[in-house]
């Protein structure tokens, strides 16, 4: 499956299709069973041409569950929800069962997650804020084993039906993506940046955008862990633009006659030293 956008942005990185599936990939990246890992990983490995596939056991982290739709991992969090609460925030040194917990995390858990888990990662004031951070999450348990991500090249059109399509774009090739998202709509509110973590973004933000009868593009990689695992693997000044697919044909249909085949877009990028993917 082609992409005009891609073409137009001269992306670095191949545009990702997430897909819902029972079946698992044939040599597809996947993490061991319960082993931490990243899901921003996984995406990053399809964006250099690869597959790569979650499932609820290898999904990496509690957070990445909930982030492609395993419904609400935070209660398997050691310790339970309560304690992630004070992972998130002011950490769990303060409090027993969090200090027992912590313990119990010792013998698993990286010396930076760990600490984190005692000090807190901070990202919210207080436990209380990150409760209602996760009640307002749009958690989604999908009827699905697998969670896949490939090249959108590699996607079959009549036997694969993506659910998610992300880009990896620098801030010009950004801004070019929100212009396209409302250059159809009437209307300038057609794209998001919810806080959230950089696996949310890409996952339960955009099946909730799918939802709706105008669906919304989602940026997303301001989670700033998420951007310190995916430097070394794809490089700096990239953010996520992800959309429902229903979206992505929209964009894509509009590129033909649009300011991407302008002056100004060509002006912009003239001096670009990358050349496109190759797709």
């Amino acid at each position: 499956m082609e992409s005009r956008i891609s073409n137009a942005l001269h992306l670095k990185h191949h545009p990702i299709a997430l897909i819902w599936s029972n079946q698992k990939p044939e040599g597809a990246m996947q993490f061991k069973e319960n082993k931490w890992g990243c899901v921003m990983w996984l995406v990053a490995n399809a964006a250099r041409g690869g597959a790569a596939v979650c499932d609820r056991r290898t999904v990496g982290c509690f957070g990445g569950g909930v982030g492609v739709g395993f419904d609400n991992q935070y209660k398997f969090f050691p310790g339970g929800e309560d304690c992630f609460c004070h992972f998130l925030s002011s950490g769990n040194q303060s409090w027993e069962t969090g200090r027992q917990a912590a313990e119990y995390a010792k013998s698993f858990m990286t010396k930076e997650t760990h600490d984190n888990f005692v000090h807190g990662e901070r990202y919210f004031k207080t436990p209380e804020l990150v409760q209602k951070f996760i009640d307002s999450l749009p958690i989604t348990n999908i009827p699905a084993e697998y969670v896949v991500f490939k090249p959108l090249k590699d996607v079959d059109p009549g036997s694969e039906s993506p659910r998610t399509v992300i880009f990896f774009a620098d801030p010009d090739q950004l801004s070019a993506l929100v212009v396209l998202a409302n250059y159809g709509r009437g209307d300038n509110q057609n794209v998001i940046i919810p806080y959230a973590a950089g696996c949310q973004t890409i996952g339960i933000y955009p099946y909730q955008e799918a939802r709706s009868p105008r669906p919304r593009a989602v940026v997303g990689l301001t989670d700033i862990s998420a951007r310190v695992y995916i430097r070394k693997q794809l490089g700096d000044n990239l953010l996520s633009f992800a959309m429902p697919f229903a979206l992505f044909e929209e964009m894509e249909a509009n590129v033909k006659g649009s300011f991407l085949q302008r002056h100004t877009w060509k002006n912009l990028i003239q001096d670009r030293m990358q050349p496109s993917v190759k797709l």
